[in-house]
């Protein structure tokens, strides 16, 4: 039976196999000379700034391999920890890069594929997020299968005095932190400068000079297309990268911690194997008709989303009950059969989340027309409104969230064994992101699509094709918040397990460490504080750092706009590579205080509060987490789409007072949703692990 495990490394191949079916497919489509020209110069840049930010983040991981290293050496951690560290880093930048050359080959055949039909620019881009999708599933099933074997591998050598299944489950935790620990980087490095180059362009373009979006005078244009991929591509591809292995690795954790042993790590690989056969097939259900509107376009693309899901349920059904059918120790028939339901939840929890962001961000709904509407009375207005409108969002999550804990716990046979019921939570994570592959694809195209209509415009391409990309662009917006709620709940779900993975490591450690996390507790109760505070203090950084950037991208361009008269006119060309150079530099600086916050917290806390201590630092981090992310997620998508529901003619159109106040309300919006809110998901899960990993440092030096 151990050789079922095998299953998961099928599924990577068959993943990465796709993915370059995919890439070879958007290679072939044509591209026109002056938008592939275009291209080229995004393509320069975005290339830049990867290189430039691997060669920080090399230095962090240099000095994590060397303290965990040394930590090795006394024996706090296990000997292959640094290793898996640096591979997890290693995994989760290499799917973000990859995602990103994709991407920017994409752009320019997008633009030239819709010159044709809205059919083919839905393919070519929806190609290119399809590869993206499968290559972080792909990489994702790789590591750990890789790491899996290695451990167990080497088990026989090293025999150490806990069982073979625990042995690799704490040794490859450690892969999830360095998995987090570039997402968080990606992210947060990708956002600043994708924000920053995007709300300069905005504010001085569109509000002080009334010029249209991705026009070729605005200096900061070239740099707002660099930054959709560098932030909205490359960081997305590290972040759900993270978020997938994460899942894995905690509901693994669990499941052995449970007493199932191999059948622990078997039943989470087994589900995402089964997840990646019908994301592969549910990509080829997506295509459209000429003319299609806003609710034509989504439909086409949950033809393939709620294809995979409805394939991945019925398998892993099955999958689960030939276990029960062969058997395992300590395990009765009912007790397997009963993760099919968690599998269940989670898919479920995924969906609604999904839905209920798109009700609350995309302008076929009532929501965000309002939000619209109050443009006409002027920012003011638009800010305050859509800032309720995010607050209010958070309401169908939270209890969306609470009824899969709570359905997930009990019906995975909590109630007779805690263990057991957050091997469910665990379960249910999983399940939520087991089509990641589709529902990442989905996401992902929307950048693509963005950059493609900004060539269009750049490249002086017919008002049909400009008028083709916005509609797969608004598009985008909508199914990127409905990633977001995908990753927020899954984040949400995963960060509980990794609590429960960080109580079930300790007990592993010291059996006799007996845990007080009575609310009577001053440790426990500081730790819940200090953690609710960090997504705070955490998003004031992030926050702080676009708004900073976009002054500098601004300045510049207001003094290109003043120095040379001819920009405006259109008899000179700006100096596009001057706001890059802003906002990579700016990125750079002031993406290391957010990241090493969020890795030194959990330690700091364990050496001052003790394990009590962290266990309330992780509760509170991920309750104020969620929330906060969720909310930002979707008033930034709300304020994004409420702008192009005006700009598509409601309420004066481009260029009336309505459309300059529902463009300041986007520019607040922009790094709220894809700056500080999708970072969070990666903070709260990224403390969690460094948690974990550092247990046995915790446990010896913790004062309290």
């Amino acid at each position: 039976m151990e050789y079922a495990i095998l299953i998961a490394p099928a599924a990577a191949l068959l993943a990465l196999c796709a993915a370059l079916f995919f890439a070879r497919r958007v290679l072939k489509m044509p591209e026109e000379e002056g938008a592939g020209r275009i291209a080229a110069i995004i393509r320069r840049g975005a290339n830049a700034f990867l290189k430039r930010q691997y060669l920080v983040v090399a230095v962090f991981f240099a000095c994590m391999f060397i303290l965990l290293g040394v930590l090795a050496i006394v024996g706090f951690v296990g000997p292959f920890m640094p290793f898996a560290f640096l591979t997890g880093g290693i995994f989760s930048g290499l799917a973000g890069f990859l995602g990103m050359k994709i991407a920017t080959a994409a752009n320019a055949r997008t633009a030239t594929a819709c010159k044709d039909s809205l059919n083919k620019g839905l393919r070519a881009a929806f190609s290119a997020g399809s590869v993206m999708g499968l290559i972080v599933v792909g990489l994702g099933l790789a590591d750990i299968s890789v790491w899996y074997f290695i451990l167990k591998g080497f088990y026989g050598v090293l025999a150490p005095a806990m069982g073979e299944a625990q042995f690799i489950a704490t040794n490859m935790i450690t892969f999830g932190m360095g998995a987090s620990s570039m997402a968080l980087f990606a992210r947060v490095g990708g956002g600043i400068f994708t924000k920053a180059a995007d709300v300069g362009a905005d504010l001085v373009g569109k509000v002080e000079k009334d010029i249209p979006e991705d026009d070729h005078r605005n200096p900061a244009v070239i740099a707002d297309n660099v930054g959709d991929n560098v932030g909205d591509v490359a960081g997305m591809g590290a972040d759900l990268y993270e978020s997938y292995v994460g899942s894995l690795l905690s509901a693994m954790a669990l499941g052995v911690a449970a007493g199932m042993d191999f059948f622990g790590a078997l039943i989470p690989l087994g589900i995402a194997a089964i997840g990646v056969l019908f994301s592969v097939l549910g990509t080829f259900f997506v295509r459209t008709k000429e003319g299609a509107t806003q609710k034509g376009l989504l439909r086409a693309l949950r033809a393939g989303t709620w294809f995979a899901a409805a394939g991945t349920a019925v398998v892993s059904a099955l999958f689960l009950w030939l276990l029960a059918e062969r058997g395992i120790e300590g395990l009765t028939r009912a007790d397997i059969l009963r993760l099919i339901a968690p599998i269940l939840i989670g898919l479920a929890a995924g969906v609604l989340i999904g839905f209920f962001s798109e009700v609350f961000t995309s302008a076929s709904y009532k929501p965000t027309r309002d939000l619209a509407s109050s443009a006409e009375s002027g920012a003011g207005p638009v800010l305050i409104n859509g800032t309720a409108l995010g607050m209010l969002s958070t309401l169908a999550p939270v209890l969306i969230i609470a009824a899969a804990v709570l359905g997930s716990f009990f019906a995975a046979g909590g109630a007779g064994s805690t263990e057991m019921g957050m091997f469910g939570i665990g379960i249910a994570a999983v399940g939520m992101l087991s089509t990641l592959g589709i529902t990442l694809s989905t996401d992902a195209y929307g950048p693509v699509a963005d950059n493609a209509g900004g060539i269009a415009q750049m490249s002086g391409m017919d008002e049909k094709v400009r008028a083709r990309t916005d509609a797969l662009d608004s598009l985008g917006n909508t199914t990127a918040a409905t990633g977001k709620g995908f990753a927020i709940g899954s984040a949400m779900l995963t960060a509980l397990a990794l609590l429960s993975s960080f109580i079930a490591q300790v007990r592993l450690l010291d059996p006799d460490f007996a845990f007080d996390l009575a609310v009577d507790n001053p440790a426990v109760l500081i730790g819940v504080f200090i953690g609710g505070m960090l997504p705070f203090l955490f998003s004031a950084l992030t926050m702080s750092a676009v708004g900073k950037s976009a002054q500098h991208v601004m300045l510049e361009v207001r003094r290109q706009f003043a120095q040379d008269k001819g920009i405006l006119l259109g008899t000179s060309e700006p100096d596009y590579a001057r706001c890059v150079t802003i906002c990579t530099k700016s990125a750079q600086k002031q993406m290391i205080l957010p990241a090493v916050i969020a890795v030194l917290s959990p330690i700091a806390a364990g050496i001052f509060l003790g394990v009590n201590g962290v266990t309330g630092l992780l509760l509170g981090s991920s309750v104020t987490g969620f929330l906060l992310a969720v909310f930002m997620s979707n008033s930034g998508g709300s304020w994004d789409n409420a702008k192009k529901y005006v700009e598509d003619g409601h309420f004066g159109g481009k260029g009336s007072p309505a459309h300059k106040a529902a463009v300041i309300g986007d520019t607040v919006g922009d790094p709220f949703k894809d700056t500080s809110g999708p970072s969070i998901n990666i903070l709260i899960k990224l403390i969690s692990v460094v948690a974990i990993v550092f247990a046995q440092v915790i446990l010896a030096v913790g004062l309290l």
